[in-house]
């Protein structure tokens, strides 16, 4: 059987969009890679000797229009999704690959969402840890029920929450499979990390009731508690799963453990973030997707939206002091607007 291959153009060539680069390349039965894109000259310069046989640009625009692309990805600071998903959706693009945070209001992310669904766009979010096998052996334990009913789920990271809040909402749900948000509460203070480029507070905490019972607990920035092991800053997290009879715990850059009903004591096991296994995996879902609308990517924008959406209203929980339950709606202020104006 002869599989499909689709021709990709990237725009942002710095670390990500080099990674991102290379897992369309470590596909290359399924990807075509023909042009890349990046407003700084050397950076530009660079890429284009380690991927031949591209076409480079300086302008988004340009490289859309001159190249027939079927799919966009773009690794850029999140100031500028959505004119992007726009600029895709005027190509004609059949699918858009874009790094998270999807936004950066809840307002801004409803209208990605709709702009793809009327377009019928196939788009995908950077939630690739979850590939990581210390991140699928921790799921199958919970998933046989090793570790009796699981009642909790706690996530936690020293990055802020843009940074870092959409992965640790992604993979609870992930481990929880795949159950929605029924309520949303938050604790928000701080507000050192609000001119970062992913405007947050210093630390944030929330508390998501799922539709399954299950709890979902979300910690992070200066006060979330650390990962077991020696970690450097962004491997400081980690996701644990507590069941009646045990738990099962994600320690992001080092592995796994866990007790079970049965263990006797504690298992362990190796892993770690590697993009070089976790992004190539990611990437070819895309295509499967492409190739057949039933084989939904894990990362696709429906699940990602949700995940934002419950990020938000941790947020607005925090400022208007009350729960919130899904859909959740952003009053004309974006949440951090309303941050910036309201954080002591």
């Amino acid at each position: 059987m002869t599989l499909s291959s689709y021709r990709v153009g990237i725009l942002g060539c710095g670390f990500r969009g080099t990674q991102h680069a290379e897992a369309f390349r470590e596909n290359a039965d399924r990807f075509e890679l023909v042009a890349l894109c990046d407003l700084n000259e050397e950076r530009l310069k660079s890429i284009a000797v380690t991927f031949p046989n591209t076409q480079t640009y300086a302008d988004a625009e340009a490289m859309l229009a001159r190249e027939p692309l079927d799919v966009f990805c773009f690794a850029t600071l999140p100031q500028v999704r959505l004119p992007l998903v726009e600029l895709g959706v005027k190509h004609g693009v059949k699918a858009i690959a874009f790094e998270k945070p999807m936004a950066l209001s809840l307002a801004e992310a409803q209208r990605i969402r709709q702009v793809c669904a009327d377009a019928g766009i196939q788009w995908i979010v950077s939630h690739q840890h979850k590939y990581g096998e210390h991140w699928r052996t921790v799921k199958a334990i919970a998933d046989r029920g090793e570790i009796g009913k699981v009642h909790t789920i706690h996530a936690t990271a020293k990055g802020w929450l843009l940074q870092y809040g959409t992965h640790l909402i992604d993979y609870v749900m992930f481990l929880n499979g795949g159950h929605r948000g029924q309520w949303v509460t938050g604790h928000i203070h701080g507000r050192g990390k609000l001119s970062d480029s992913h405007p947050s507070p210093d630390y944030a905490c929330g508390q998501i009731g799922f539709t399954n019972g299950v709890r979902g607990i979300i910690e992070c920035g200066e006060l979330a508690p650390d990962a077991p092991g020696d970690n450097s800053f962004w491997m400081n997290a980690g996701v644990t799963i507590h069941g009646s009879e045990g738990y099962a715990q994600v320690i992001v850059g080092s592995g796994w453990r866990a007790v079970t009903k049965s263990s006797r004591g504690i298992l362990e096991g190796q892993g770690g973030f590697d993009v070089k296994h976790d992004q190539p995996p990611f990437v070819r879902h895309l295509a499967d997707w492409l190739d057949d609308p039933a084989k939904v990517h894990p990362c696709n924008g429906e699940i990602s939206y949700h995940g934002f959406e419950l990020l938000a209203g941790i947020v607005l929980s925090a400022l208007d002091r009350r729960k919130l339950c899904p859909p959740i709606q952003e009053a004309r202020e974006s949440f951090i607007g309303r941050m910036r104006n309201e954080l002591p």
